[in-house]
């Protein structure tokens, strides 16, 4: 499973990733074909969560919190901005009342620790329904979802609205496929959601499922793009000393012509390689004395961006 979904990853160019029902035991971490896994579970046939990094940010996650089998974060830190990422896997309708208080009393103390000034993006299996319609809450919800509210979907919703967070994959206008996030033979669904602070929503440019690619779960790719820029690299770019083009009229094509005739470039023997060369040559040198050059000059950096 995972390196199928590495390799999906890889193909969408997806930087970080965050997966529920894991399966794999233990407060840990492995490597896959690049990224590195992080993971949270207790047994292996029930729960679960792990984040997935790239190569390109794995050594720039700063910590790892595991709170239970159904819920984890990382912080990683991108160009002087920390970013939290936190997976989640909330219980399934048919679970008793104990288990869902606890599972919401432990996302928001995980949340209210994190500081203001830090970026959240929070993603997971939430198990509930919001439906296509705000129903009092437009300050958390785009409008546009799937399927018909249930008691999961509200709990969600009051959270996003406790902690001041939009539901990303409600607030652009898709096409059915693209919002549905779980499909079986007898039912789809929208019940994967990916958050973020409302003061950041400017950073999401787009959040949709992406049909296309299938995974041995039921459960479809959900992404969000965010315009964070990340230098890549610096690169020093020099300006050499140019011959100034520019400043060719018809008096000085006249004189670099006599110059040329002087000089024997049109005399050249040999082969094509050789004449060329050698007619190149004398063109340059005439050209430099005739127009003149540019004064060079070491250029400044040039900073390469991304996107997360």
């Amino acid at each position: 499973m995972s390196i199928e979904l590495v390799k999906i990853l890889k193909k969408r160019k997806i930087n970080i990733a965050c997966i529920q029902e894991t399966k794999w035991v233990g407060p840990k971490a492995k490597e896959v074909d690049g990224y590195k896994l992080w993971f949270s579970s207790r047994s292996k046939y029930r729960n679960g969560v792990g984040i997935l990094v790239d190569s390109e940010l794995r050594d720039q996650v700063v910590e790892v919190r595991r709170v239970t089998d159904r819920m984890m974060s990382i912080k990683v830190v991108v160009e002087g901005l920390t970013l939290n990422i936190i997976s989640v896997y909330a219980p399934q309708a048919g679970l008793g009342d104990e288990e869902k208080r606890r599972f919401w009393e432990d996302l928001d103390e995980l949340v209210g620790g994190i500081p203001p000034t830090e970026k959240l993006f929070v993603g997971g299996d939430f198990n509930g329904h919001i439906r296509p319609i705000s129903g009092g809450y437009d300050d958390v919800y785009g409008g546009f979802g799937f399927g018909d509210r249930n008691g999961g979907g509200v709990s969600l919703l009051d959270f996003a609205r406790a902690f001041g967070l939009v539901i990303a994959n409600s607030s652009f206008p898709k096409k059915e496929e693209h919002l549905v996030t779980f499909r079986s033979s007898v039912a789809k669904t929208q019940i994967d959601f990916l958050l973020l602070r409302k003061d950041d929503k400017g950073l999401c440019k787009d959040c949709k499922v992406i049909p296309s690619e299938y995974l041995t779960t039921r459960h479809k790719l959900l992404v969000m793009d965010l315009a964070i820029k990340m230098t890549r690299k610096k690169r020093v770019v020099e300006d050499r000393p140019r011959i100034r083009w520019g400043s060719l009229t018809t008096i000085s094509a006249l004189e670099m012509g006599a110059k040329l005739k002087n000089m024997g470039a049109w005399d050249s023997s040999g082969d094509a390689t050789s004449m060329w060369d050698k007619t190149a040559s004398c063109i340059r040198v005439v050209a430099r004395e005739v127009l003149g050059v540019s004064p060079g000059s070491r250029g400044g950096e040039v900073d390469e961006y991304r996107t997360l």
